[in-house]
């Protein structure tokens, strides 16, 4: 009996450790503050893209404002500061932003050796080449001796390089940090070539050529670039929020919860639906926040199907078909853990 008691001791604290290490001092920061400070791109239509009046929008700032409205029951608590391929590792592991949403790519060296965690993949994508139609290339494979634009800093530097050399091809790299020089310079021609993400390219032709005709995307991609959101590490309760935040609104799109409905979804008699809206269990609680988090995302935000038609899919310049980014039971890679 005696070592019973012992043991079932022993288990009590070991659970109140358990809960003690849950509480983050980053997520406490960000509720202390009331305000989430999101690291985004300089600009890239469809993800993250400031307007004259300087507000952002784009489906990487809306998981920032999903993740405001799980924490604060409102989207709108988030500063946004736009970070360079170069300066986000460094602005997240100083503590200048709370995380990173700005098409950053998951690789195994940032993972394990920036002191980051990745928490989810909210758009799957690969690298492209993008030459102006004139030139009459039809295929990467006929890129020998290009010039080519490329960003430091970043796996599209690394991969043009590997490929160019697994191809047994040279190229000559205009290397250019930030975004609207480095696009400036392709379309003013000191490059053939604009290298980067698929969806990048997309989105630069539409947002930046006089002519978005008179530019082709090739049909070749040439690496995986699974982007998502990055959270330093050290707050384990803060990764979690993050990654279920991301998955919350997949979960939505599957059980065809929306913006438009999710009042009415309130009263649902699917078990599923009760638990992803706060009806029944302490989902939240778990997160540490409000019950009602995820009830709150798809009210103020909307659900991911939503985010990516809007932004980068059928209702926006951009076009970009779901593709890998559909749900996993629609063909795709998208794919929601349990809520539950």
């Amino acid at each position: 009996m005696k070592r019973l008691s012992t043991a079932i001791a022993t288990g009590a604290v070991l659970v109140l450790a358990a809960g003690a290490a849950q509480a983050g001092k980053d997520l406490d920061a960000i509720k202390a503050r009331g305000q989430v400070i999101c690291g985004v791109s300089t600009g890239l239509a469809g993800f993250s893209l400031a307007d004259s009046q300087g507000k952002w929008a784009g489906l990487d700032v809306d998981l920032c404002r999903a993740l405001s409205a799980a924490i604060f029951g409102s989207p709108d608590k988030v500063k946004y500061q736009a970070l360079t391929a170069q300066q986000r590792f460094t602005a997240l592991q100083s503590g200048e932003v709370d995380l990173l949403s700005r098409n950053t790519t998951w690789t195994l060296t940032r993972d394990t050796s920036l002191g980051l965690n990745f928490a989810a993949v909210n758009f799957y994508d690969g690298q492209g080449f993008m030459v102006p139609k004139k030139l009459g290339v039809k295929s990467a494979r006929e890129l020998a001796g290009a010039t080519v634009c490329v960003q430091p800093g970043t796996t599209t530097e690394l991969n043009l390089a590997d490929y160019f050399r697994a191809n047994r091809m040279d190229f000559k790299p205009v290397v250019i940090e930030r975004l609207d020089e480095i696009n400036a310079a392709y379309f003013s021609g000191r490059c053939d070539v604009l290298t980067t993400d698929a969806s990048g390219l997309a989105s630069v032709r539409i947002k930046d050529a006089k002519v978005p005709e008179d530019h082709v995307i090739l049909p070749e991609l040439i690496s995986k670039e699974p982007l998502g959101p990055v959270v330093r590490h050290g707050d384990d309760q803060l990764l979690d929020l993050v990654k279920w935040t991301h998955y919350a609104m997949l979960e939505a799109e599957e059980l065809g919860v929306t913006s438009k409905n999710v009042d009415d979804q309130l009263k649902s008699s699917n078990p599923g639906t009760q638990r992803l809206l706060g009806v029944s269990g302490d989902m939240g609680k778990m997160l540490g926040v409000d019950n009602k988090w995820a009830y709150n995302i798809v009210k103020t935000v909307g659900n991911y199907a939503e985010i990516y038609d809007k932004h980068v899919g059928k209702d926006s310049a951009l076009k970009i078909e779901r593709g890998l980014n559909a749900l996993w039971n629609k063909g795709g890679l998208q794919y929601a853990m349990p809520i539950r």
